[in-house]
């Protein structure tokens, strides 16, 4: 049987009803307001106002769009401009022009990392902590990333660390959940401790603006700098960084622990010892504590006798005071970062960044934490009752799932007495979850 394709002139579909629950959260921001009354050289009167261009573009971010281009089909639909509450839908020259000529002043990058740290505790977004002790913190993960962008003569674009041509910038992430509250685009041949001293007490700024649990810092050794600890110390701030040993004889660290740790024989040959130390540091008013986890190595898995003996080291830099093999459980889970760098990455489609500008790019990185956030939102609110089709046990929903599953619902929109309606089909499985995340937000 031949099936026939016929566009009706009675209905508007959408494919992209979700972003009905996007437009609720925007409506406890005071993103209109504000970028509105900024002022852009040369745009004193704009035909499109800031806030429908920016709104606009994380309509774009919410559905996993990050080119300029992907606007021009939304600017005649009706269901984009109603649930992202927009006045005019911007062309894409329109779009360009205008975050090329506000990225030239740090202030929209600022509102938006703002205006998202007070979106997370205006709506009381699930923010899941960790234990330490007796102490709950809100881990408050820091973190570089590289982006390729190989091939491309982008403002900025050098060798990262990882071999490839792109950038190298730094992310914040709070909670177990990963909500964004930091970023910053930078050159990708950047150490990535240049300016991190700077970014993380802006990081922690805008932390307590989210939440009022105490906050527990964690960066690799990328960053082991005196600058951070600080940082941490003016702050208040409780942190577990990674050591970089640099020219420092693992032998040395092996006679520590043998000394002061606590040893664990896993098998014949290998050796754990488990130990933390402390010591007094000039300009610091409280001593400093180091925790160490060694591995002695005589005989391999296979029960190969080593002519050398293998020393593996790890050591950390902390102010919690519970026991060390904590503090290693805690730093390990800093590893979870890595899934947030993937989901703005490939969910979000912003590796490839879509201006040739430096400061553009940076703005729409900033734009991208946001959209980031919005969606992580959303997701965590689905989680609250057990009324979705996948009732998978996880604390956390992937952005991807979220865009499409709830973003991209179909729906038809009706227009009647004044008043709008999503008519959703009868086999719709996601619509109890979606009516219930617009009621919450609403």
């Amino acid at each position: 049987m031949k099936i026939q394709f016929v566009r009706s002139k009675e209905l508007i579909l959408s494919t992209h009803a979700g972003l009905a629950t996007v437009g609720a959260l925007l409506a406890h921001t005071g993103l209109r307001k504000r970028l509105n009354h900024t002022k852009i050289k040369g745009m004193e009167t704009p035909i499109h106002s800031h806030a429908d261009v920016m709104k606009s573009y994380l309509g774009l971010l919410c559905q996993g769009k990050s080119d300029f281009d992907h606007i021009e089909p939304f600017r005649k639909d009706d269901v984009f401009s109603i649930c992202l509450q927009l006045q005019k839908v911007p062309s894409s020259p329109t779009l360009r022009q205008r975050l090329d000529a506000a990225a030239q002043t740090p202030e929209w990058n600022r509102i938006l990392l703002e205006e998202s740290a007070d979106l997370i505790r205006k709506v009381k977004a699930p923010l899941t902590g960790l234990t330490a002790g007796e102490k709950a913190y809100a881990p408050l993960d820091i973190d570089v990333s590289p982006f390729d962008n190989s091939g491309t003569k982008k403002e900025g674009v050098s060798r990262t660390y990882k071999g490839t041509d792109g950038y190298a910038p730094i992310f914040a992430y709070l909670g177990q959940e990963g909500y964004g509250v930091n970023v910053e685009l930078r050159e990708g041949s950047v150490h990535c401790q240049k300016g991190t001293a700077a970014f993380l007490e802006q990081s922690i700024a805008y932390a307590k603006r989210a939440t009022d649990l105490p906050l527990l810092i964690r960066m690799d050794a990328g960053n082991d700098s005196a600058e951070n600890l600080h940082v941490c110390h003016r702050e208040k701030a409780d942190y577990i960084i990674k050591a970089n040993l640099r020219r420092e004889p693992k032998e040395m660290w092996l006679r520590i622990a043998e000394t002061t740790g606590i040893a664990c024989q896993q098998r014949e040959g290998k050796v754990e010892y488990i130990g933390a130390i402390e010591f007094r540091e000039k300009g610091f008013d409280r001593p400093l504590r180091q925790v160490f986890h060694v591995i002695h190595r005589t005989i391999d898995r296979d029960g190969q006798v080593l002519l050398f003996p293998e020393i593996e080291v790890s050591v950390y830099w902390t102010s919690l005071r519970c026991a060390p093999s904590r503090v290693i459980e805690l730093y390990r889970d800093h590893g979870t970062s890595e899934q947030f760098h993937s989901e703005i990455k490939t969910d979000l489609d912003l590796e490839r960044l879509p201006a040739g500008k430096f400061a553009t790019n940076d703005l729409v990185l900033h734009a991208g934490l946001f959209a980031y956030n919005l969606l992580r939102m959303i997701g965590q609110e689905s989680l609250r009752e057990n009324d979705s089709p996948i009732r998978n046990n996880v604390q956390r929903r992937r952005i991807r799932t979220v865009i499409q599953n709830i973003i991209y619902m179909a729906a038809r929109l009706v227009q009647h007495a004044r008043g709008i309606q999503f008519n959703f089909g009868c086999n719709s499985p996601w619509f109890p979850v979606i009516s219930r995340i617009y009621r919450a937000f609403t």
